[in-house]
């Protein structure tokens, strides 16, 4: 929990919160910074503190709705804090106006964790959020697909689609940290949209179905979601290894912004979750790359990203905690995709090598004492 003090005093009252908080929002440097872990970029929090009016009576309603749209998280009473970024800082900007111009008092500042454990715990609050939200949301999904089609006609199913895909990029919009229970909903909704009519399934960006030719993907922007994990890491490093050698990378939170770009692990575009397939698999697949450490890696992507132990993986474990470190460790989305990239790459080297045949060794015969040459 965040504890809002002056150095060497108690807590603030409410009103000397606002007052001492009353700052321009650039004022950032009278922050006490932590000393960043190894490698990690700035993790800097953004929080709005309000005291709404008793009138009108649904402001309280109203502030409470926006908030959970942008994604915040209550850290105290009136208190709710976002990653520090430009959308968020606008986000909350525009909020704190709207509560003033009600008659109420708000107050939006900067700060980053004193410890890298509040961070976490912090980080750790967010995911379980948004897991609750992906949780509900494929429940929802399964009892419609249990349904079947015989609930109702064409039209219905084409609404309850449409309806099922913006809750999904609402909660997809606010998941800053990778939450799990993503990557079920996408397959849930991906076994909809299969069953739905032509007309429902999702425009954007879509590459050829079938054998790709691998020519059309040359020195091309591939953009894919903020805050990469195994799955987008994993394609990642396939795409640059066996698809594209010149390969830039890229991050939208909305796939019809991608424009001429090829997004991938993104729902409704590009290259993704087909069937039981996470998106590393269906690259494999749609470029033929038989290679036999790329399908044992493939294994571990699908067992860590689908969470359904179809393979068994023995190493999922291991590379799922060093995934989880690597995210906490940066919170630059190009240097945690490079550092991924790096990790696939030394895990392919690995397996290729255990792959490999060994050489059979040359048999000496050694000569008798008795047959040497006189």
């Amino acid at each position: 929990m965040v504890t809002l003090h002056t150095p060497g005093k108690g807590p603030y009252t409410w009103q000397q919160q606002l007052h001492a908080m009353r700052k321009p929002l650039a004022t950032t440097n009278s922050v006490t910074r932590a000393r960043p872990l190894p490698g990690a970029g700035p993790r800097g929090w953004l929080l709005l503190v309000h005291q709404l009016p008793p009138t009108p009576s649904n402001l309280r309603v109203r502030t409470w709705r926006r908030l959970q749209e942008l994604g915040a998280v209550a850290v105290k009473q009136s208190v709710y804090v976002l990653p520090d970024t430009a959308e968020s800082r606008e986000d909350f900007e525009w909020l704190k106006v709207e509560i003033e111009g009600a008659g109420g008092e708000a107050v939006v500042y900067s700060a980053d964790h004193l410890d890298a454990a509040a961070g976490a715990a912090l980080i750790d609050q967010f995911r379980q959020v948004r897991q609750q939200a992906y949780t509900a949301l494929a429940s929802e999904l399964q009892r419609i697909q249990r349904a079947g089609a015989s609930r109702q006609g064409p039209p219905g199913r084409r609404r309850d689609l449409a309806r099922y895909r913006e809750r999904f990029a609402a909660i997809e919009r606010v998941d800053f940290f990778g939450s799990a229970g993503r990557d079920r909903v996408v397959t849930l909704l991906g076994n909809l949209e299969a069953a739905a009519p032509s007309a429902a399934k999702g425009k954007g960006p879509q590459p050829t179905r079938g054998p790709a030719d691998a020519g059309q993907y040359d020195g091309r922007l591939w953009v894919t979601r903020p805050r990469p994990g195994v799955d987008r890491m994993a394609s990642a490093w396939l795409i640059r290894r066996f698809i594209d050698s010149k390969a830039r990378f890229g991050f939208i939170t909305d796939v019809k912004s991608a424009g001429d770009a090829l997004p991938f692990d993104m729902f409704g575009a590009g290259f993704g979750h087909e069937g039981d397939r996470c998106t590393f698999e269906t690259l494999a697949a749609r470029f033929a790359i038989s290679d036999p450490a790329v399908a044992r890696i493939a294994e571990i992507v699908h067992d860590l990203d689908l969470k359904d132990g179809k393979f068994g993986a023995p190493e999922a474990a291991t590379l799922g905690i060093t995934i989880d470190g690597l995210q906490l460790s940066s919170m630059d989305d190009s240097m945690l995709l490079d550092q991924g990239m790096t990790l696939f790459e030394a895990l392919y080297r690995s397996f290729g090598q255990s792959i490999r045949p060994s050489r059979p060794r040359s048999v000496v015969t050694r000569k008798h004492k008795g047959s040497r040459p006189k």
